[in-house]
């Protein structure tokens, strides 16, 4: 049997990737005509059908399903000693693939990496934005940035910025229920939760107080599984939100929100302090597979990273930058 062509190879797993064999020939910078000239000669090669094509629609065969399958992660690794070849050269290069949550994504990363872009026009950047788990091998992910409770066993993290919570409401809810003056308060109002979509668990409200980690009780009258939907429900006054301070910090700053559960006034003593309950940061980590192997360009990446959330205004870095913290099952 002939050895089936690399570009045909690459315009089935673009199509496949993209939805279409026009995506494929945008991304390898090819004709629709043309990528689909290039998967009509890699069947031929094979002697079997890859592809059900309509106008409409493109799904695989089941041979073209196990091919996909088995060819995709090798086209990945051709992909990645390519721009490890570049990168030798001082030009990243290649496909470069990160995952990361929605409001993270609008907020944080979207913004950025136009410029990191910019800075290496060679590489092909691609965003996963998803509020679930993602699989590193089977969607061909570089690296996933997760907060705490999306880290899982088998992948590499490491701490890279640190988000301050604020628990806001809009001045027109408070005027109307009054301001908590302790978490145990919460129980008592209308409170905005999260859904994780990775598991469908609400998203705890934890604290701390006198040096221990609490979760406070309280009872969802709005839940949703997109911050910034409850950000806007929360300026329209339903009820207090636990947000990202990349999310509340433009909003509390004009004054549509109030933040609770602010530092006890300096006059209030000792006792006041250690009575205080401060909202438990929200710590994100960038993630990958392998530790004793990490592509330059997955490193330029990190480091870039890491270098701008230390001048973010909605983020801090954590008290050992860089660390890797073991996953949490």
């Amino acid at each position: 049997m002939t050895t089936p062509s690399l570009r045909g190879i690459e315009a089935f797993i673009k199509a496949v990737e993209g939805g279409s064999i026009a995506a494929a020939g945008r991304q390898l910078g090819l004709s629709a005509a043309a990528a689909s000239q290039s998967i009509a000669r890699l069947e031929a090669e094979l002697g079997t059908r890859l592809l059900r094509r309509s106008t409409r629609s493109l799904a695989l065969t089941d041979e073209g399903q196990i091919y996909f399958e088995r060819v995709r992660p090798v086209l990945g690794v051709l992909e990645d000693a390519h721009g490890e070849i570049g990168a030798l050269r001082g030009e990243p290069q290649g496909r470069f693939k990160v995952a990361c949550s929605v409001a993270f994504g609008r907020h944080v990363l979207g913004p950025w990496i136009t410029g990191f872009m910019q800075r290496y026009p060679r590489l092909n950047v691609e965003l996963l934005v998803v509020d679930r788990q993602v699989d590193f091998m089977h969607e061909n992910v570089d690296a996933s940035i997760r907060y705490q409770h999306m880290l899982e066993p088998g992948l590499v993290a490491r701490r890279i910025a640190s988000a301050p919570i604020h628990y806001c409401a809009s001045p027109a809810y408070l005027n109307r229920h009054g301001q908590p003056a302790t978490l145990e308060d919460l129980a008592r109002h209308r409170c905005l939760a999260y859904r994780m979509a990775m598991d469908g668990r609400i998203m705890p409200w934890p604290f701390i107080r006198g040096g221990l980690r609490i979760e406070a009780a309280f009872e969802p009258s709005l839940t949703c599984s997109d911050i910034d939907t409850l950000a806007q429900a929360c300026l329209a006054g339903a009820g207090i939100a636990r947000l990202g301070s990349f999310v509340s910090n433009p909003l509390i700053e004009s004054g549509e929100l109030i933040p609770l559960f602010i530092e006890p006034a300096i006059h209030g003593g000792a006792e006041a302090a250690q009575a205080h309950a401060a909202p438990e940061p929200l710590e994100f980590f960038v993630c990958y597979r392998d530790r004793q192997h990490v592509p330059p360009k997955l490193r330029l990446f990190i480091d870039e990273l890491s270098e701008a959330l230390s001048d973010h205004p909605g983020l801090r870095m954590p008290r050992c930058p860089g660390a890797p913290r073991p996953p949490i099952s």
